[in-house]
């Protein structure tokens, strides 16, 4: 598969319930670089339904990294021209976007000014991988769809700037606008399928909250910080407030990149932070 795409960009924030936090928006605006066309031009080769999971793409201009699917989401960084990236997602959810990998930061660009260097001679299935890596894996299909307390529903794969709703306020007394997203324990139990019944993405359900995972029981035990395995998780509830998160990889007691719900300002982000001594780990039974 040959030819020239695009792509626009992608950027996650962060911020939870009794924590804020800002991300740095270091991204030249490449829509000027690119005379206004990087992210709007006519594609004159556009990939079409998607590349293998794994492939291998090169910029052939430079081009936005953005936290989801449009031009609405926030650029992160903008990737050099003849840059190499990776394909993470084989869909093409909305208006030829694509989520991609670059320098280990994920994100969507648009299709255009992008070329095939090489696919997988076995493109990666859901089949054919670990509990741990298709929770990794649902926890990625979440980020960039909003907060939504007492929530917990998204759309696999396909967050755009129409359908990923908006928080606003503080929660629990928070306005959301959506019928999509979720809050931190919301998001996690889909990201576990807890209870098993609770598999489907797009369906709605909130069946804990972060006192529910703080005690251990036949779904999930504790598990050391020290020796987190990737899909398990962080949590604490004090009686007052309380947070959940997806461990991915890093430090349990430093840092640690991680896939949560982090608040109403943020949304559903994958970011790099600290976790203070009130969490504990846990882990789900059969990972």
């Amino acid at each position: 598969m040959a030819g020239f795409t695009r792509f626009g960009a992608v950027i996650i924030s962060a911020a939870v319930m009794g924590c804020a936090g800002t991300a740095t928006d270091t991204a030249a605006d490449s829509e000027l670089l690119q005379g206004a066309n990087e992210d709007t031009a006519t594609i004159s080769s556009e990939l079409t339904g998607g590349v293998a999971i794994g492939s291998t793409l090169k910029t052939t201009a430079s081009l936005n990294l953005r936290t989801g699917a449009g031009m609405g989401f926030r650029v992160r960084l903008v990737i050099p021209q003849g840059a190499r990236v990776t394909s993470i997602n084989r869909s093409t959810p909305d208006g030829s976007w694509y989520n991609i990998r670059y320098n280990g930061i994920e994100g969507w660009v648009h299709g255009g000014y992008l070329t095939l260097v090489s696919a997988p001679s076995q493109p990666s299935t859901p089949s054919t991988s670990s509990g741990r890596d298709q929770a990794i894996a649902r926890a990625k299909s979440g980020v960039g769809f909003g907060y939504r307390w007492g929530k917990g529903r998204w759309i696999p794969n396909g967050v755009t700037s129409a359908n990923k709703g908006v928080c606003t306020g503080s929660c629990p007394n928070c306005t959301y606008r959506g019928e999509y997203g979720a809050d931190c324990s919301g998001y996690v139990a889909k990201v576990w399928t807890v209870p098993a019944s609770n598999n489907v993405m797009t369906v709605e359900s909130h069946p804990y909250s972060t006192w529910s995972f703080v005690a251990a029981n036949s779904q999930w035990s504790t598990v050391s910080r020290s020796s987190l395995k990737k899909a398990d998780a962080l949590v604490y509830n004090d009686g007052r407030a309380g947070h959940i998160a997806i461990y991915e990889s890093g430090d349990g007691w430093g840092s640690v990149w991680a896939y949560e719900a982090r608040g109403c300002a943020y949304g559903i982000v994958h970011n790099l932070r600290s976790f203070g001594s009130a969490y504990k780990g846990i882990a789900r039974t059969g990972y």
